[in-house]
């Protein structure tokens, strides 16, 4: 019983904080005139999405920042702490660059090579806070087997850098269609909720709950037509929780299935550019690749759909990648 109120509580006091907060800060944004500017190399007729209010992850994060300050103060925990605190970090970069971007009117924002330093040096500070600490381990999970390899610190260090980097980006390419993001995240953040509970990581599990929760709220204004985005604000977040998540319990190779969508949104840029480059063609129609069934005749909300079935057994599959492991703690 304790153990599912540890898990329905997060999901709960994540849930409603975000959804009671949406008709507060939907027109606060909207009076800030904090609108999204739609840059010119997406599909054109995202063009009727410009003033749409942004920064909207605000709301995603005092759900979570609640649900953990409760579950801080009724069991303390530096892995709880950190979870929350690395994940607001990466979410505070995505707010100065939304902030540059709709308060400067500079529609870059930060560039590429100052978001990537920020990134990194707080991927390192969380590693470096968990290792001093004795929370973190560098015993990694090999999906779909009960093995596991023990990385030397000056590999595991460099690695996780970017994985989180990596993660983090990949996230946030993946919000470019109303609802995407959120969707594919809520049912990302379900599995690794499930993938705690299997290998007995409470922190883990609450703070996976809370940020489902936090999501499925702000589903109910992002879903299409958007009447908010998050901004980076949010996906910075998202993508600094989901990797927290999964390296904290050992299981950043299951990101590969878990988190396949992100995964597909980054490498489609990465061949798109490349292939441009080497070739002077194009892969894609546009990319990331949700542009690419865009242009292909798909709606947004068949995206959304295919993208998030996609996710729901790609995340199903990787809950039985770790099982063998789990069974092995027992």
């Amino acid at each position: 019983m304790r153990q599912i109120i540890m898990m329905i509580n997060p999901l709960l006091i994540s849930f409603l904080t975000a959804a009671i907060l949406g008709p507060v800060f939907i027109p606060w944004l909207r009076r800030l005139k904090f609108g999204q500017e739609i840059r010119d190399e997406g599909p054109s007729w995202h063009k009727k999405k410009s003033g749409t209010p942004t920064m909207g992850g605000l709301m995603i994060w005092c759900g979570v920042i609640l649900a953990m300050i409760i579950a801080l103060i009724i069991d303390y925990s530096i892995h709880t702490l950190m979870l929350l605190l690395t994940s607001l970090g990466f979410g505070l970069i995505g707010f100065l660059d939304d902030y540059i971007k709709v308060v400067k009117k500079r529609n870059l924002g930060l560039t590429a090579l100052q978001k990537f330093v920020l990134q990194c040096a707080l991927a390192l500070a969380y590693v470096l806070v968990l290792k001093q600490t004795g929370e973190l381990s560098t015993t990694i999970v090999i999906p779909f087997t009960s093995w596991t390899f023990d990385m030397p610190w000056q590999l595991y260090i460099p690695f996780i850098i970017i994985v989180v980097a990596g993660t983090v980006n990949a996230v946030n390419l993946t919000d470019g269609l109303d609802g995407l993001a959120s969707s594919v995240t809520t049912i990302a953040s379900l599995f690794f909720a499930a993938a705690a509970m299997a290998v007995k990581d409470a922190e883990t599990m609450a703070f996976a709950m809370a940020v489902a929760g936090g999501c499925a709220a702000f589903l109910i204004y992002n879903h299409y037509p958007a009447k908010v985005f998050m901004g980076d604000t949010g996906s910075l977040f998202l993508g600094g929780a989901i990797s927290v998540m999964a390296i904290g319990m050992g299981m950043p190779l299951i990101l590969v299935i878990a988190g396949f969508v992100y995964l597909f949104e980054a490498l489609s840029v990465i061949l798109q550019v490349a292939s441009f480059k080497l070739t002077g063609k194009r892969i894609f129609k546009m990319s990331p690749v949700h542009h690419h069934f865009e242009m292909c005749g798909w709606s947004e909300k068949k995206i959304v759909f295919v993208f998030s079935a996609v996710t729901l057994i790609l995340c199903i599959a990787a809950y039985f990648a770790i099982v063998p492991y789990a069974a092995s703690l027992i």
